[in-house]
């Protein structure tokens, strides 16, 4: 084959293996594709020059962050009504900007492990982790795309509330490496090889029986929810000409379930007005809530001296307020705001100056009922929810997805409030405006779901749960200690 021939099937490899990691997550679930992903990755590692290894990590992000966040565009595109070239283009600056990281994490590899004949399954999981983590956090945090989510409906889902997404990461990428070992032609006997593959597959393989063991136990009797699912266009929402009409709409809903049901959840931000503003209409509804003993929740903006907040309250029978600490950049606050304010329209979406609620468990009640409360990004910060749900009986999340139409943004979101559900060992109810609104019971099986895009009311009945699963007891701390110890150990081999 020609140089350049070898060049481009060089450059294209960590990409098309970087979008095949995609498909393993929701909403197409195929698993397999990230495992080969994964060792594909290792594979080319172990092909390519030392000088090479930061280049094919990033390559590997373009496709990996290209394929399953591009979504991203249909904000900027529709919502923030840029024009397609500098939509595509703050697109992929988001895109490639994320793939640094892989980049680096792939230079640490090599760095720690530079013996292109010995791969290290265990190093290339633990350095996968540590950048995993390091996404959560930096910047604000983007923890998006984690391996672990690919076990969510696999025999290994049973480590979920043991380990967490971290630690199955952990799992699923060192068995996708050994995997990746098989292809490799290397000092060790292919009966070793085959060896470490099966040990690797037998650990993963455990979360099955594991799976059949109850972390928590029922707190109080079932109780009946019901949650409404608007779809009410994002042009609408935010026009003072509809303000009326959308009170209309959930005043009807509300009063055709009070009667029925303990329980009533409404989405995020489902009143477009400040909470101060509306204090008549709020009022009326509690009133009539209270008398029927029902608890009505909703996301709505609150405000006081200090700023604006996104919040989630309860009513009725239900006492508390929440506001949101873990803030979307550009959809929620604007970074370099005296900068970019007014530049494109992306930058002044509506509700974009919030800030930061205090940093306070997020709970609600719902009479002696406690609730753990995430606003929409939150329930994606694995040790946020686990901390928030400690004294939690039930988790509510409420989101408003619209912004990402039609991709499979909102599909991935609701993979990982499953996943939080089955961390934690307790119900979730899931609250959106266009879908999928969904009631997940404490084993992260959806129980009842929403069409996307439609108005729609679902009702169902859950038992909420108290206790603590292993994860939450713990958090992400001994998985992050015991990658950093593999991590520290390869650097010393080396110095050796």
């Amino acid at each position: 084959m020609q140089p350049r021939g070898k060049a481009l099937i060089g450059t294209l490899l960590p990409i098309i293996a970087g979008a095949l990691f995609v498909p393993g997550l929701a909403p197409m679930s195929a698993w397999p594709s990230s495992i080969l992903s994964i060792a594909t990755l290792l594979y080319i590692m172990h092909r390519t020059p030392h000088h090479s290894a930061f280049l094919v990590g990033w390559l590997y992000g373009a496709g990996l962050f290209g394929a399953g966040v591009s979504w991203v565009y249909v904000s900027i595109n529709v919502y923030g009504q840029a024009p397609p070239p500098l939509a595509g283009a703050l697109t992929g600056v988001f895109c490639l900007g994320l793939a640094i990281l892989t980049g680096l994490q792939m230079a640490l590899y090599r760095r720690c492990n530079p013996n292109l004949q010995t791969p290290s399954p265990l190093l290339f999981a633990a350095i996968w982790v540590l950048f995993e983590w390091l996404r959560s956090w930096l910047l604000t945090g983007f923890p998006w795309l984690y391996a672990g989510y690919i076990a969510l409906d696999t025999p290994g889902a049973g480590w979920a509330p043991i380990i967490g997404v971290y630690g199955l990461s952990f799992l699923v990428v060192g068995l996708s490496a050994t995997i990746g070992c098989l292809a490799l032609r290397n000092d060790n006997a292919p009966g070793r090889r085959w060896g470490a593959t099966l040990i690797w597959a037998v650990i993963v393989l455990a979360g099955m029986p594991l799976g059949a063991i109850t972390w928590t136990k029922d707190s109080t009797a079932p109780i009946t929810v019901a949650i409404y699912q608007p779809n009410i266009a994002l042009e609408r929402k935010w026009d003072r000409r509809y303000f009326r009409a959308i009170q209309q709409q959930y005043t009807n809903n509300a009063q055709s379930q009070f009667q029925n049901v303990d329980l009533v959840l409404w989405p995020e931000s489902a009143l477009p007005a400040y909470r101060d503003r509306i204090d008549n209409y709020l009022n009326e509804i509690a009133d009539a809530a209270y008398s029927t003993k029902t608890t009505l929740i909703t996301g709505i903006p609150t405000r006081d001296e200090e700023g604006s907040y996104n919040s989630i309250i309860a009513m009725g029978l239900g006492t508390g307020e929440y506001r949101k600490q873990k803030l979307v950049p550009f959809g929620e606050y604007v970074p370099f705001e005296a900068s970019l304010r007014g530049l494109i329209q992306f930058f002044d979406l509506p509700m974009s100056n919030f800030i930061p609620g205090p940093n306070v468990p997020p709970i609600l009640s719902a009479g002696p009922l406690k609730i753990a409360s995430f606003i929409c990004y939150e329930v994606v910060y694995p040790d946020f929810v686990w901390t928030g749900a400690g004294t939690a009986e039930l988790l509510i999340t409420v989101s408003n997805d619209s912004w990402f139409g039609r991709s499979m943004g909102p599909l991935q979101h609701l993979q990982m409030a499953r996943f939080r559900a089955l961390e934690t060992g307790r119900p979730l109810l899931r609250g959106t405006n266009n879908g999928v609104s969904a009631i997940i019971d404490d084993q992260g099986e959806l129980l009842v779901t929403t069409p996307q895009f439609e108005e729609a009311l679902i009702t169902g009945e859950v038992q909420p749960k108290t206790g603590s699963t292993p994860i939450m007891l713990l958090g992400s701390t001994p998985t992050l200690i015991f990658c950093g110890l593999l991590i520290l150990a390869a650097g010393y081999r080396r110095r050796g």
